[in-house]
């Protein structure tokens, strides 16, 4: 799953070291780049589209392994829809970021998971569905039951999450760390026959859900 794998070492033996892909997929204006500056520089920006996409990095040190993040936000606007599957590819998680203030979001949040199930098999890639802008509760136009009912449905973790008051950010990031490391002790746990580590769907069923 990771790209990268390197040996390190803990006062506990041997650690492991992952490299993973995120990528931020979502309509304009959803707060798709302010949810990545707020998580990698623990800052609030009102930041301008993005062109093409963006790249952060983030390092984190945890006790059963160390693992990078690269993270790459992409461009809302339509006009580079048909380029983002360039930005997409090789990614081991996604984020698929709506607005709650805006059901046309939710909307095309959907249409972006169509997308990614064309490019993936369900054991390649980790998918949280993120409703952002908590903040905005008073204009919300999408229920926190809509978004929960939808990620249970198509198997994918769910928070809802304000980049602005900084509400559950940290927490959606360490959710796909915690999946995309359960997944790796599930393939070490189970070698084929062949040698090689496969990956039992029917146990990939973590959820994680807002308060």
């Amino acid at each position: 799953m990771a790209q990268t794998v390197t040996p390190g070492t803990s006062s506990g033996g041997p650690r492991p070291s992952y490299m993973y892909k995120v990528v931020l997929l979502g309509s304009m204006s959803v707060g798709k780049s302010s949810l990545a500056y707020r998580y990698v520089k623990n800052d609030f920006r009102e930041l301008l589209p993005t062109v093409g996409c963006s790249f952060f990095t983030q390092i984190l040190d945890l006790d059963e392994a160390t693992v990078k993040f690269e993270i790459w936000d992409t461009a809302g606007q339509e006009k580079y829809q048909s380029v983002c599957h360039l930005y997409y590819r090789d990614a081991n998680a996604a984020l698929l970021v709506y607005d709650i203030a805006s059901k046309q979001t939710f909307s095309r949040a959907k249409l972006w998971l169509e997308e990614l199930e064309k490019k993936f098999l369900p054991d390649e890639i980790v998918i949280a569905l993120v409703g952002n802008k908590t903040d905005l509760a008073a204009e919300r136009e999408v229920t926190t039951e809509e978004g929960e009912d939808f990620a249970r449905a198509k198997g994918l973790l769910f928070m809802e999450t304000s980049a602005k008051s900084n509400h559950q950010v940290n927490d959606v990031f360490m959710a796909l760390v915690q999946e995309l490391l359960r997944r790796e002790k599930e393939k070490a746990s189970k070698p084929s026959p062949h040698g090689r580590s496969t990956v039992d769907l029917r146990a990939s069923g973590a959820r994680t859900r807002c308060c």
